[in-house]
């Protein structure tokens, strides 16, 4: 079973690197008995697309769906498993899909994409019932990482976690309020572990403030630094750099705190603070 529970005592990266395994795991490897293992619904009407025809939508389903959906349409950073989605599984060549794509999804947070021309949604629709079919066609059927696999965590021990090592920068009734509404199980891992480097958002870049020997100060992103300049993108859009050792720089990355807690984090505490995230609905 892929359950958290074997991997107790692991350590953080091997946690993270059995759950980034099971996702590719043969099916033969797979427990009958996980919630995960829930048979993909059947598609109604049988379709065959041409492979040129797939392969496009597979172009056209990376620039505009996989950061939801991943980039096999199995699920991805909170958007859902589409071979296991039932409107896929309703869709007729885009009878189903089409109008979903056209209209969106705002309450659930699926943009509406009304100009996309139709050959680029005939493309994607023939991408979706692909991989679908590869779904379909698994012995035993897919096994994918659900929600149910991560639900193991104390949520009350996750809370004194968050509230002795993370209020300086988050907030459950702020910048958190609602997190689980919005993301679950292994997307809200992800989140929480890998804050900056989620697939297809924009790069980090750390806060510089620098004060010119003139007492200039100047604030922006950091567009690149060594050891002998360094440059910001400023409030305006402008790239500007100097020399180093004719500037004072402070350097200002939210994320770094992130990167310290990697190495704190023991299973059960990462299972413990994902727990208590699931509850902020």
């Amino acid at each position: 079973m892929l359950g958290i529970r074997p991997f107790r005592g692991a350590s953080l990266a091997a946690v993270v690197a059995a759950l980034c395994a099971a996702l590719a795991a043969p099916a033969q490897q797979r427990s009958e008995a996980s919630p995960a293992a829930k048979p993909v619904p059947p598609t109604a009407t049988r379709q065959d697309y041409a492979p040129e025809l797939v392969a496009t939508g597979r172009a056209r389903f990376a620039a505009s769906c996989a950061f939801c959906h991943g980039p096999e349409a199995t699920g991805g950073s909170g958007g859902p498993d589409l071979t296991r989605s039932e409107v896929v599984a309703a869709d007729a060549r885009g009878s189903d899909i089409a109008p979903l794509v056209r209209a969106g999804r705002p309450d659930a947070g699926m943009p509406a994409f009304p100009s996309l021309p139709e050959s680029d949604v005939a493309a994607i629709v023939a991408f979706v019932h692909d991989q679908k079919a590869k779904a379909e066609a698994e012995t035993g059927g897919r096994r994918s990482v659900e929600v149910a696999d991560l639900q193991t965590g104390n949520a009350r021990a996750g809370k004194r976690y968050f509230e002795a090592k993370c209020v300086r920068c988050h907030s459950a009734s702020g910048d958190f309020a609602h997190l689980a509404s919005r993301l679950e199980g292994l997307a809200l891992l992800r989140r929480m572990l890998y804050p900056g480097g989620q697939p297809g958002a924009r790069e980090h870049r750390p806060i510089a403030t620098v004060t010119t020997r003139e007492g200039e100060r100047v604030t922006g992103e950091v567009a690149y630094r060594d050891e002998f300049t360094i440059a910001v993108i400023d409030g305006e859009g402008r790239y500007r750099s100097w020399q180093s050792a004719r500037v004072s720089v402070t350097i200002s990355d939210p994320l770094e705190a992130h990167v310290e807690q990697l190495g704190r984090y023991t299973d059960a505490s990462m299972h413990d603070v994902l727990a208590y995230l699931q509850t902020l609905r």
